[in-house]
């Protein structure tokens, strides 16, 4: 089951990118932190960077961009879409643990995951290897992206087995694949509005769910939402079929509280998943049994939400692609079809 891209070509950030931004968290309606506080969230965020870097970014990180973003070729999309805007946001760490998360709350997509994957064993991993998806698909040449799904699409059909209450389910489902594509949407497009650098208009938030389209539609998720009232009727629709299960409460447990990750490392996951559930609904934590603190979020979670946005924005350099609109328009539409 594809689960959660996150931020998906990185270079390493020599110089300083913008503190952290007190003005823009109070544009945003949230609260100012005492001076005190900041002086200490300065020093854990030269920290945290430290560590993004070590665990995100890795060693090949120019190799991966010059292969996916430097590479030649029309795209499917071309750099003033939406989807680049948010796709490039430090806010997808954080929309991705929350994607994760929310889609646990399907039994049969949680059956998928628990069975086929490895993120027990490597958290941070499986957050890298699905960056590489969106990385692909968003920035890189169309024969690369084609090349992508095809392979998710291969990965898929070996993604079978039955749920623990003794239901079959396929990643291939279509219903299923729809499930973790509005999830996912929905993630990213809340994170990128509570944490990004900016906020998306409507109408950019409606051309981001449309791009998103695209690549759902060549996934084999049959009629995908383009705008984000389609969104919230289909995520609507699946409302009665999730639940919290005890698989899914065990996993939000492991990643939430045992991911088998270095000191240095428990640090940055620990403040991003903490941003995550602040997105989550009520009634998702409840499932999941997450706690629910309204005032504390406020004052606390979602200002910590921007310090970790920014300080990822700091630790990282993301370059786009240059395409031409013309190439673009083409091959997207090839891809639609």
């Amino acid at each position: 089951m594809s689960l959660t891209p996150q931020i998906v070509v990185f270079t390493r950030g020599d110089t300083f990118a913008g503190a952290i931004d007190l003005d823009h968290w109070h544009d945003k309606g949230m609260a100012r932190l005492p001076d005190s506080l900041n002086e200490r969230l300065e020093s854990v965020r030269i920290a945290l960077a430290d560590a993004l870097r070590d665990r995100v970014i890795g060693d090949n990180a120019e190799d991966k961009q010059a292969a996916v973003m430097l590479a030649p070729g029309p795209r499917w999309f071309a750099p003033d879409r939406p989807i680049h805007k948010v796709h490039t946001d430090a806010s997808m760490f954080i929309g991705g643990m929350r994607a994760l998360l929310f889609q646990s709350l399907h039994p049969l997509a949680m059956a998928g995951v628990a069975q086929h994957s490895d993120y027990r064993n490597d958290p941070w991993g499986r957050l890298q290897r699905t960056a590489d998806f969106l990385a692909a698909t968003t920035f890189g040449p169309a024969d690369l992206a084609q090349q992508t799904i095809d392979r998710i699409r291969t990965v898929h059909t070996r993604v079978v087995g039955t749920a623990s209450d003794g239901r079959a389910y396929s990643a291939n489902d279509p219903h299923l694949l729809r499930w973790v594509h509005v999830a996912e949407v929905d993630s990213f497009l809340r994170a990128y509005q509570a944490y990004g650098a900016d906020t998306l208009t409507a109408e950019e938030a409606d051309g981001y769910v449309e791009d998103m389209a695209v690549i759902a539609r060549a996934l084999g998720v049959p009629a995908p939402p383009t705008s984000v009232q389609g969104l919230r009727d289909q995520l609507a629709m699946y409302r009665y079929e999730l639940k919290g299960t005890t698989e899914s409460a065990d996993v939000a447990k492991y990643l939430l509280l045992e991911p088998p990750l270095p000191f240095t490392s428990k640090i940055p996951y620990s403040l991003i998943s903490a941003a995550a559930i602040a997105l989550l609904p009520v009634w998702a934590r409840v499932e999941l049994k997450l706690p629910y603190l309204p005032v504390a979020e406020k004052i606390v979670v979602k200002p910590i939400g921007q310090f970790v946005a920014s300080t990822i924005r700091w630790a990282t350099a993301v370059n786009q692609p240059e395409t031409t609109e013309d190439a673009v328009t083409d091959t997207v539409e090839t891809a639609s079809n």
